[in-house]
């Protein structure tokens, strides 16, 4: 099992498209104040900067980093390239993102020479040949541990955990390192006198069944899940993150129909259609955690699949007019969830009347934005869109 991921990828991307800030440190990320790190270069973690940082803080700790705002569109074409290089190695992969994979190399049929050392420097090197870019790659005997290694070798790495010392390489680990393990359950694990992996994978005495039994078996190296070759998309979303925060319903309508017009056009590109629609708020009320804020979420179920933008607009509208949400707004998003291929029920059978029939009026905006770009054309009461940092990503289950 190979687990390869791209070393800073949309800040490489950056830096190889622009040579100037080869050595510096660079940052994707929306504007100051309210704009988050996306993704930073290892010039500039040096200084602390990490991802999902404020970059009011990035730019504090590192008076010289570079600001880059991102381009998704440029970012998704070299991992269109990534992926190709991937399945040259084997046509069981499974992406995580557009920059990291799960590559099963023994069951592909491919017979693929030399050691696990050399298939793994092989695929670094097919990468760099290709995109410039380096990647850091974990082999192993099961998902989670590859991962985990290929983690540890970052940046540019290669580490093999050989058949049967999975346990061992867990063991003297920080538990935070494991699948599913975050700070509340991270923090449950130590209220029991847990410190490490190996901690963990020591219990002798857990219900059957049970979260924590999944942990254990986790931190033992068991780890029975297979590539899915096919994952399909779960969630499609967009979310902003305004500069200042926002009390104006009006205003969040507005943002909320730029959103669902963008979801549902992402839908129509992949051929899916939604029955859940989501609306996602960040309040102004801060957490005890440093950069973090409340977060309330509604959602609908609708009575009939949609890859309307009006549609998913309306409802997302009419959740937001709940009287429990907070008045003062930091994000907003909207989420399509429950999706299927059109024309066919979740049983996977194709429906009794067949596919609806696309609305003209979406069609004539797909083939306008796919000529002259997403901004050449909008529906009238559709604003502008300034994003805190770049979204655009397909949510997919674990």
């Amino acid at each position: 099992m190979i687990h390869a991921d791209m070393d800073a990828f949309f800040a490489s991307v950056e830096q190889r498209e622009h040579p100037e800030l080869r050595g510096r440190p660079v940052i994707v990320a929306g504007p100051p104040p309210r704009g988050v790190v996306s993704a930073a270069s290892y010039e500039a973690r040096k200084f602390g900067i990490r991802s999902a940082m404020p970059t009011s803080e990035a730019m504090q700790r590192c008076r010289g980093v570079h600001r880059v705002d991102g381009n998704m569109k440029l970012y998704a074409e070299v991992s269109k390239k990534i992926r190709a290089v991937f399945e040259e190695f084997s046509p069981e992969v499974e992406p995580l993102s557009l920059d990291e994979a799960f590559i099963d190399i023994t069951r592909s049929g491919r017979v693929l020479h030399g050691t696990k050392e050399e298939i793994g420097r092989r695929l670094k090197r097919r990468v760099l040949e290709e995109t410039g870019l380096k990647v850091s790659v974990g082999i192993a005997e099961v998902k989670m541990v590859a991962k985990i290694a290929g983690d540890l070798s970052k940046p540019d790495g290669l580490m093999i955990i050989e058949p049967g010392e999975g346990r061992a390489f867990l063991a003297p680990l920080p538990l935070r390192r494991l699948w599913g393990v975050g700070p509340v359950q991270c923090e449950r694990l130590e209220r029991r006198g847990l410190r490490c992996i190996g901690d963990l994978a020591a219990l002798k005495e857990v219900d059957a069944g049970s979260e924590l039994e999944r942990l254990r078996s986790l931190a033992r190296a068991e780890d029975g899940r297979e590539v899915e070759v096919s994952r399909e998309a779960r969630s499609i979303g967009e979310e902003r993150t305004f500069s200042y925060d926002v009390e104006d319903r009006g205003r969040l309508r507005e943002v909320l129909g730029q959103h669902a017009d963008a979801v549902a056009r992402r839908l129509r590109k992949e051929g899916l259609v939604a029955r859940v629609v989501r609306l996602k708020i960040k309040s102004d009320e801060k957490l005890d955690r440093p950069g973090k804020y409340r977060i309330y979420t509604r959602q609908v179920t609708l009575a009939e699949t949609t890859d309307d933008g009006r549609r998913i607009a309306k409802m997302a509208c009419e959740l937001l007019q709940d009287p429990s949400l907070p008045q003062r707004v930091r994000l907003v998003g909207v989420t399509a969830a429950g999706l299927q291929e059109r024309g066919v029920e979740p049983s996977g059978q194709l429906g009794l009347f067949g596919a609806p029939q696309p609305n003209p009026l979406n069609n004539a905006l797909d083939k306008i934005q796919d000529r002259f770009g997403s901004e050449a054309i909008r529906r009238g009461t559709i604003a502008p869109n300034e994003k805190a940092s770049p979204t655009g990503q397909v949510k997919r289950g674990e």
